[in-house]
């Protein structure tokens, strides 16, 4: 770092530039115009900002050159130029008009400098404006831009806001994981990338706004690097017999897209981001730590399988536009996995009346699971007014599991009360068929529609398992039950969920009204049919308690009406609904049990958007929505598959009611380099469904449910980050944040209805700092504190605090040697004496590019301190637990890894825009 700061001496020149600029024509203020200053030898941009409503702007900051050149740009004007010298601190450049430049909209969009160029509700930034290094990827780029966040995973976030899809030239690429596109597809070939609020094709079709709190990205193509080949093809052999090998694919010609990808790993990377993408190419291993203190690795929390996973993968993708109005899309993706792990749990339980119990138990668990997933999408548009959208999905699953597991509990003189032993195999077929239609015609030219919306879904899964188990109880009343089974199970799920629209426009474009009505009906067949097998005969007897024979339907009917408001800063709507509700359940073994209940309730839908100037704006909303208990909350029904744990619906809950307020705010500040969002939400909760549990003497678990008020959860966070370049080939990059987050809980435990109040801050600070192509330093430290308190005596409040700080470098010396480095600390002062509180995570990839930078030779270390353990506390009102179970512990592996790109070799290379909707 000493190095870093001292190695390059330069003198630092302070500059003030002001100015108004107008139009030439009417000298009305041209608003939301771009001034850039970049550099006189490769046009390289320095600073930039955007003119406000009175067309003034205002340039100020740091240079180390003599003079540099003002580059003025309005989306229908011809750009204006001139060269300014530093013989003084403040420049006043007056009135600047900018003259008409005609009909050549397209020509300016196309060929400007300008960084970043605003056209109402779109911000426009200049790729070649942003220096990445030569073989930079999507990621690389987004990494660069103001507003724009990518995380350690490849999640991106847009002015505090969530990406939630990304496509490449208007289509889906590869399905939902982006880090396929952003990290495999290069910078050089990009020419806009479009970000918009999150919309369906029928929102787009109509200019309706769309979801406000995500945002799309859209990757175009260049026209000249539409055509041809690129992809990548890895492999790896490490240590302890581990191996990843993947490869992708993609052949570009015009609307015509065509993708292949194929991998698999036996490293804990069920799909291609963590492993194969990123990994293999350079990515250094990446991980991050759950919310209850455990490991998470790359982008899976792998529930799929703790322990040890293999993976194997394979999909493809296909898009082009058939004549005129008919575009398609589908994708095809293949995932076969395994899981084999061994866990073990200590729990102690405190009951209401302040004594305690223990349980420990063991299990070992393994499973296979093979699954196929299509799923295409049809646009037709049969006119400007007119579009139809189809898009079915068919998913095949295939999976078997096997378990088992030893458990023991004892009181609180550590005397044994119960004991079980299981063992389980289960096998299942599921077949998923789902369709979602969209028809809009447009009426007119004020914003008038109709559309009809109608999804359907058809799901039916088959499972045969075998049981045994043996439940010992002591005590005064000692007793074993002994179970020996089999079974199958068929479940049939069919959905049908219809909305249909009319929009009135009250003012053009401006004012709507939308009258609305929605039905929805699921309807779940369920027959379960067990069989106790006879220890001396074999022969299968039916077993009535443990089988089941009903239909559950619950249907709903909504109309609404929304009023719209739409102005050029601002936007609001209203929705207001009501919602009628049948719940009913035939029950053919148990007739008695069979029910029906109607509901009928309120709901409300609000937002308002704000944009306060081109660099700020705020948002807020409220909701009142309608959630009725599920089935097995609401059906008397007892479940005494686990004789520990005895659960028995409620059929007399009523369905909560959430009431949800949130309020936003973003700035950036494009020229300072600074960005800067909140978040607030309060959520309160009527009638809100909880477990209310008895344990009796034998520890044995009684369950049902009930409704309870007084239930809330606030939350908050705000970030700021600034950008500081230090000189011109090193700059630092700041991020402060904090999150927090107040919850109030109502429950009950043995009859005792108690309410928690869980108050949780987390605060954090990273550093990056960027030596140009050299080297990158990026630090972060978070601190979590969590405070329990309980409104009754016999629950103890509880304090715990959490460290977490990693480390990232990137040292790139010599020019074809690339080392990164991602090193994690944890500690924990909180956990049980004989747990380890304290662990560092180390990952490390040494990576040599040969071949003319098209191939890289890379070595990984994972878990280089052979620290990585699976153990984790839990603690909540009334238990303390610790599990543990397998990890992959340390490994070493060698990769090779081959790109290949001929898109856009056989023409020249044009400047590239980026395009941000707000």
């Amino acid at each position: 770092m000493f190095i870093a700061f001292l190695g390059h001496s330069q003198v630092k020149k302070t500059y003030v530039i002001e100015g108004v600029l107008v139009s030439k024509s009417d000298t009305t203020s041209l608003e939301s115009a771009t001034v850039h200053l970049e550099k006189v030898k490769d046009s390289a941009v320095v600073s930039y900002t955007i003119t406000d409503r009175n067309g003034k702007f205002k340039l100020e900051g740091n240079t180390f050159d003599k003079e540099l050149r003002l580059v003025v740009s309005f989306l229908g004007y011809k750009p204006y130029t001139k060269v300014i010298n530093f013989d003084q601190t403040k420049i006043q450049l007056g009135t600047i008009a900018l003259e008409d430049s005609g009909n050549v909209l397209n020509e300016v969009v196309i060929t400007s400098r300008a960084p970043i160029t605003i056209k109402k509700d779109t911000l426009e930034f200049n790729v070649k404006s942003f220096k990445t290094k030569k073989d930079a990827n999507v990621e690389d780029l987004l990494q660069q831009l103001p507003g724009v966040e990518v995380d350690d995973e490849g999640k991106i976030t847009v002015n505090g806001k969530p990406v939630n899809k990304l496509l490449v030239n208007g289509k889906p690429f590869f399905g939902d994981d982006p880090t396929i596109t952003t990290r495999n597809l290069s910078k050089e070939i990009i020419e806009k990338v479009q970000v918009t609020d999150t919309k369906t094709k029928s929102e787009a079709f109509t200019g309706e706004e769309g979801d406000t709190q995500n945002k799309t990205i859209n990757l175009t193509i260049k026209e000249e690097n539409n055509q041809g080949y690129f992809g990548r093809i890895a492999g790896g052999k490490g240590t302890e017999d581990l191996y990843e090998y993947t490869s992708i694919v993609n052949r570009f010609s015009g609307d015509r897209r065509i993708g292949i990808l194929a991998g698999g790993n036996n490293t804990n990377s069920p799909g291609f981001s963590f492993g194969e993408i990123q990994d293999m190419y350079g990515g250094g291993g990446s991980i991050s730590m759950n919310s209850n203190g455990g490991f998470r690795l790359g982008g899976m929390s792998f529930g799929f399988g703790r322990g040890i996973v293999t993976s194997r993968n394979l999909g493809a993708t296909f898009a082009d536009e058939f004549g005129k109005g008919f575009d398609l899309n589908g994708d095809y993706f293949y995932a076969n996995g395994s899981s084999r792990n061994t866990s073990s749990r200590s729990r102690e339980t405190i009951l209401p009346d302040g004594t305690s119990f223990f349980t420990d138990a063991n299990a070992e668990n393994s499973s296979d699971n093979r699954n196929h997933r299509f799923t295409t999408d049809f646009d037709i548009e049969i006119d400007s007014t007119f579009l139809i959208n189809i898009k079915p999905s068919l998913v095949r699953n295939f999976s078997s599991t096997t378990n088992s597991q030893f458990e023991e509990s004892s009181d609180a003189e550590y005397l044994l009360v119960n004991r079980s032993t299981s063992n389980s195999f289960r096998e299942a077929t599921t077949n998923n068929f789902r369709n979602r239609l969209d028809i809009t015609k447009k009426f007119g030219d004020k914003g008038s529609f109709i559309r009809l919306d109608m999804t359907n879904q058809v799901n039916t899964t088959g499972v045969d398992s075998r049981f045994n188990s043996d439940v010992e109880l002591f005590g005064t009343s000692p007793s074993v039950e002994t179970r020996n089974q089999i079974g199958d199970e068929t479940t049939q799920f069919n959905s049908v969920n219809t909305r249909f629209t009319y929009r009135y426009p009250i003012v053009k474009k401006k004012v709507f009204l939308d009258f609305n009505y929605s039905y929805r009906k699921d309807k779940r067949n369920n027959l379960r049919n067990t069989f106790d097998i006879d220890p001396i005969t074999n022969e299968e007897i039916f077993n009535t308690d443990l089988s089941t024979d009903f239909t559950y339907q619950n249907r709903r009917s909504t109309p609404s009406i929304d009023l719209n408001l739409k102005k050029d800063k601002w936007s609001f709507s209203l929705e207001t609904g009501y919602v009628s509700r049948t719940l009913e359940n035939s029950d053919v073994l148990r007739p008695t049990l069979s029910l029906k209940r109607q509901f009928n309730a309120l709901e409300i839908n609000s937002n308002f958007n704000y944009k306060i100037s081109p660099k700020s704006s705020m948002y807020t909303g409220y909701y009142l929505s309608n959630r009725p208990p599920n089935l097995q909350q609401l059906n008397p029904f007892t479940d005494i598959s686990n004789p520990l744990n005895i659960i028995t619906g409620n059929p007399e809950l009523q369905p909560s009611n959430e009431h949800q307020l949130y309020v936003g705010f973003n700035n950036f500040n494009f020229q300072k380099g600074t960005g800067s969002y909140a978040y607030f939400s309060t959520n309160m909760t009527n009638n809100q469904v909880v477990a209310k549990s008895v344990i009796d003497e034998n520890l044995v678990r009684t369950t049902t449910y009930e409704n309870v008020n007084g239930n809330f959860n606030v939350s908050g966070s705000i970030s700021y980050g600034k950008e500081i370049k230090l000189d011109s080939i090193k700059k630092v990059r700041l991020r402060l944040s904090m999150w927090t987050n107040i919850r109030r809980a109502v429950n009950f435990f043995n009859e005792t209805k108690y309410a928690s109040l869980n108050t949780s801050y987390s605060p954090s600070l990273s550093i990056k700092f960027s030596w140009k192509d050299i080297l990158e330093i990026d630090p972060r430290y978070t601190i979590s504190m969590t405070k329990s308190t309980f409104d009754i005596d016999q629950l103890n409040n509880q304090n715990f605090t959490g460290h977490r700080l990693g480390l990232r470098t990137k040292l790139t010396a010599p020019k074809k040697l690339e080392w990164r480095n991602n090193i994690n600390y944890q500690y924990n002062p909180n956990v049980a004496p004989g747990f380890q509180r304290s662990s560092w995570f180390w990952n490390a990839t040494l990576s040599y590019s040969i071949l003319k930078d098209k191939a890289t030779i890379s070595l990984k270390a994972y878990d280089i301190l052979n620290q990585n353990t699976n153990a984790i506390r839990q603690a909540t009102a009334n238990y303390i637990e610790d599990t543990e179970s397998t990890v992959l512990t340390q490994y070493f592996m060698l990769n090779f890894s081959w790109k290949f790109n001929t898109l856009g070799t056989k023409k020249p290379k044009n400047e590239a825009n980026i395009i941000f909707f707000d």
